[in-house]
């Protein structure tokens, strides 16, 4: 019996032993699929890329350019493992099931509200009754327009909305407004500077620097359910990389910039976009993100942007993934 009881332990450990080679090698040819959409505040992805954050962390990696609106479909069909996402925008396809965590918050600012000079519209409460043109209901610059309207007691809810939304492509957008199709438009940065100096658009919202939303955490990294699930030491050093990178983005914009227009990975001037860029606030946090989710998830739950039968303690708990692993300062 005892001679049994010893063939069995050696068999058990030979096992665990094997399974542990067997995920150790399933993460060393594991290729992370990264979403990109080509927004100014993307940067953290484009310089963990290009400066090997990734590299660093023993990562191989894939960059897929996604249309605006379309990261959570792809995460969900699988294209994609990893991303980044306003937290207003991700905050009601995770009550909705979406299979994703967030892993951390990154920076401030990004998304504008554009009209023309000389429309009249002064403040955000005079869209009522008027038309905006965004990229999709999902695309952050969207979330970020009706957020402010309800704060501003404006009725955005899709049953008896005051202001009419109407999604149309958007590079398409800036010559919209300017044939009097919509009042507005939504966009993210560098799209909105270009529009603003090619059009003479006027910002009537911008997240960068109205209060209290320049103060707020903006976006966040996020990765897939499965990620976590198969690969969560993975899904950790992606997350630390875009961490890093965050925090040199907001020392050397200017640099920045311009490795993003040199690799196409954005659009516009690069001295233009540095000064877009620096309105932005890079210091990435988990609790930051956190707390902020306790902010934002009720407004956008009473204006009607997921259901009331949510709860929303249950649903923040839910919906972040905690790494050990990351460097204190941005925990």
């Amino acid at each position: 019996m005892k001679k049994v009881s010893v063939v069995l332990a050696v068999s058990l450990v030979s096992v665990l032993v094997l399974l542990g080679s067997c995920k150790k090698k399933s993460d060393e040819n594991f290729v992370l699929n990264i979403g990109f959409g080509g927004s100014l505040c993307e940067a953290p992805i484009h310089v963990a890329y290009e400066k090997g954050y990734f590299e660093e962390e023993g990562l191989k990696v894939e960059l897929i350019k996604l249309a605006s609106g379309t990261a959570f479909d792809a995460l969900t069909a699988g294209r994609i493992d990893a991303c980044f996402a306003l937290l207003a925008a991700i905050i009601p396809p995770l009550s909705n099931g979406l299979p994703a965590k967030i892993t951390s918050g990154v920076h401030t600012g990004c998304d504008v509200t554009l009209v023309k000079a000389n429309s009249g519209i002064k403040k955000p409460e005079d869209l009522r009754g008027k038309k905006v043109g965004i990229p999709s209901m999902t695309a952050s610059p969207a979330v970020f327009t009706k957020r402010v309207l309800a704060d501003r007691g404006v009725d955005i809810r899709a049953e008896s909305s005051e202001v009419e939304f109407i999604i149309y492509n958007q590079t398409d957008l800036p010559l919209i407004l300017a044939n009097g199709d919509v009042d507005a438009i939504a966009l993210n940065e560098p799209l909105s500077s270009i529009a603003a100096n090619e059009y003479g658009y006027v910002a009537l919202m911008d997240s960068a620097v109205d209060k209290p939303y320049g103060d707020q955490y903006c976006c966040v990294t996020y990765v897939s359910d499965r990620l976590v699930e198969k690969h969560k030491d993975i899904a950790e050093k992606y997350t630390r990389a875009v961490q890093k990178a965050s925090a040199y983005v907001n020392e050397h914009q200017d640099e920045i910039t311009a490795l993003q227009v040199e690799k196409k990975y954005v659009a516009g001037d690069p001295v233009v976009n540095a000064k877009v860029l620096k309105k932005f606030n890079y210091i990435p946090s988990v609790e930051g993100a956190y707390k902020q989710f306790t902010l934002l998830a009720p407004q956008l739950q009473e204006i009607g942007m997921f259901s009331k039968d949510i709860d929303v303690a249950v649903l923040q708990k839910n919906s972040f993934v905690f790494f050990k692993g990351l460097d204190a300062k941005y925990k």
